[in-house]
């Protein structure tokens, strides 16, 4: 980089400690703010999302008794818990906390940037994500209710004036928000990946969070715009008298779920490939040696993507669409298995033979990787048209989801929070305290869940209001009653998530620049980096993950180093 292109970065990061307060700290267009405030909304809004598991569960498992804090709910109220429950879920929590907190903050430091592309535009996606999330939370207590049409939104349920009136077109509205600031920061993501890298580093020099970050980026854009245009005939349904989804008018309700399904399916993917870049990133770090299959995770990630594209379908095998169409896409989903199937596996070869640091984020990576095959095996069952008739409608797929999405969201964003916290607050987290919420965390969700895999196939129906109440279902009772137990488990442990997050911003040891020895750009600067991140630009000089490499004098080669670390170097270990 010219000399003239190094004075004015050092302006730059002058020019930023001026800032006062709100520009700084809430207006800001300083990427790692920004990631810090999509992580804190993300973590306010999984509030919400589990008082509304917790109110589910407690329904499904005590009708006759009252939620407490919401006493007896209608049907009505009940199915607005579920579609809120699974809307703030996936939108709210997932997408800010994995693409928004993650891939704001981790992207420009790790390929050596000062920041993103388009800094205004960075901090214009976060203020429409969090307007979003106001309008979310105040259909709540709209005329009518909150949206009551299932997180899917599927019509007729949806598309009528007088379906939860202005909690359903609230909803709409708010989904419409959420999509355009991840539009904007997808849009972001990709520029900066593709124009803002260092000095050598190249594209096979990227690490893999990176490389996961921008796939669901370009998935996420693929995808929505079916989406963006179905949801506006629906709006046009519901406030001009059109008839896009009604039969009476020659409208299909089927148009919807296609439509929908054509971005709710790479949804998932793009909730999971982060999440997935996450625990690459972490996990070659604590085994101490380097990610196995780099270019062959790159090659099935890239897979994936295409395939996802094409499997919206087997969500509809019962549906009414034409049957002629289970087959194929029966083959196409049980074709994407593979590309997961080996970033899995190549997962599992860099486990095996390393010198395993069982240090809080690694904790996590290992359960998220072993919580998700058991999501990946039973996806297989609702892949096949013929088990998925059976399966569909119960709680079978309840469980199935929450298995491939829960390891990737909270598993996979915990492990980052773990192990990027040093980095965003200058301090480590309590071992003890992370330890705690990993082990209650992982017990307490195989015992919601697993519960729920076998009343599913008992056949208890899913988004039934009381399924007790039906004969053939009440001797399954007692796996509801388990399930809503450990449900209040797992919401109560994350009492330690919450205290150590806070306690540790004050009396956390000081983390140095490089607590775990890990080799990416991000270990180089301080801890909290300086605005503008680098004091002088780097050039990354190697791949990212050259550990216990035969003759160097240490297990650790930054991308930055041009020889071994000089014998003797001091590094700080976290335990």
């Amino acid at each position: 980089m010219s000399q003239a292109a190094v004075i004015s970065h050092a302006a730059y990061a002058e020019h930023a400690e001026a800032l006062g307060f709100w520009r700084k700290y809430v207006f800001s267009t300083d990427h790692k703010t920004i990631g810090k405030q999509y992580l804190g909304i993300s973590l306010f809004m999984a509030i919400a999302g589990g008082f509304t598991a917790y109110a589910i569960r407690w329904q499904l498992a005590w009708p006759a008794a009252g939620i407490p804090g919401l006493g007896a709910i209608t049907p009505h109220a009940y199915n607005s818990l579920v579609t809120m429950h699974g809307s703030i879920m996936v939108f709210w929590v997932a997408m800010p906390m994995l693409l928004g907190a993650f891939g704001n903050f981790c992207i420009p430091l790790m390929l050596g940037a000062d920041d993103m592309a388009f800094p205004r535009l960075n901090m214009l996606s976060v203020w429409i994500f969090f307007t979003s999330a106001l309008v979310l939370l105040a259909s709540f207590v709209a005329p009518g209710g909150a949206a009551a049409s299932g997180w899917t939104a599927y019509t007729p349920l949806s598309d009528t004036w007088t379906s939860a009136v202005w909690g359903q077109t609230m909803w709409l509205f708010a989904v419409a928000l959420e999509f355009a600031s991840f539009l904007i920061g997808g849009i972001n993501f990709l520029t900066t990946a593709f124009t803002r890298r260092c000095a050598g580093m190249t594209l096979w020099r990227m690490p893999l969070l990176v490389w996961d970050e921008i796939a669901a980026s370009v998935l996420f854009l693929l995808s929505v715009g079916p989406l963006v245009a179905g949801a506006v005939m629906l709006l046009m349904d519901r406030l001009l008298g059109t008839g896009f989804y009604d039969p009476s008018k020659g409208g299909d309700p089927l148009l919807w779920e296609h439509l929908f399904w054509f971005f709710g399916h790479p949804e998932v993917y793009v909730v999971a490939l982060p999440g997935f870049g996450i625990m690459l990133e972490i996990m070659p770090v604590f085994a101490r040696k380097p990610i196995f299959g780099y270019r062959t995770i790159i090659y099935s990630t890239i897979v994936a993507v295409g395939l996802s594209l094409i499997v919206w379908a087997h969500h509809m095998f019962v549906s009414g669409m034409d049957p002629r169409l289970a087959t194929p896409f029966s083959v196409t989903t049980i074709l994407i298995s593979v590309p997961f199937a080996i970033i899995v596996f190549a997962m599992i070869a860099t486990l095996w033979g390393g010198s395993l640091i069982f240090d809080t984020p690694m904790l996590f990576v290992i359960g998220g990787l072993a919580s998700f095959i058991v999501g990946g095996v039973t996806g297989i069952f609702l892949g096949s048209a013929a088990s998925d008739i059976y399966l569909h409608g119960t709680y079978f797929v309840v469980a199935h989801f929450h298995y491939t999405l829960f390891p990737v969201t909270f598993f996979g964003g915990y492990a980052g929070i773990y192990y990027w916290y040093p980095k965003m607050f200058g301090r480590m987290m309590d071992e003890r305290l992370g330890k705690l919420h990993f082990w209650l965390t992982f017990v307490f969700f195989q015992a919601t869940f697993i519960p729920l895999f076998l009343a599913g196939i008992g056949g208890t129906p899913r988004r039934v209001f009381m399924p007790s109440a039906y004969p053939s279902f009440a001797s399954l009772q007692p796996l509801q009653v388990m399930a809503t137990v450990a449900t209040i488990g797992l919401i109560a442990s994350q009492i330690p998530l919450v205290v150590n997050f806070f306690s540790s911003m004050f009396r956390g040891a000081l983390a140095g620049r490089n607590p775990w020895r890990a080799n990416t750009l991000e270990w180089t600067v301080d801890s909290p980096p300086p605005h503008g991140n680098f004091p002088d630009p780097p050039v990354a000089r190697r791949w990212p993950y050259d550990y216990s490499v035969p003759g160097a004098a240490s297990d650790w080669l930054p991308q930055v180093a041009e020889t071994n670390p000089p014998a003797g170097i001091k590094v700080q270990r976290a335990s």
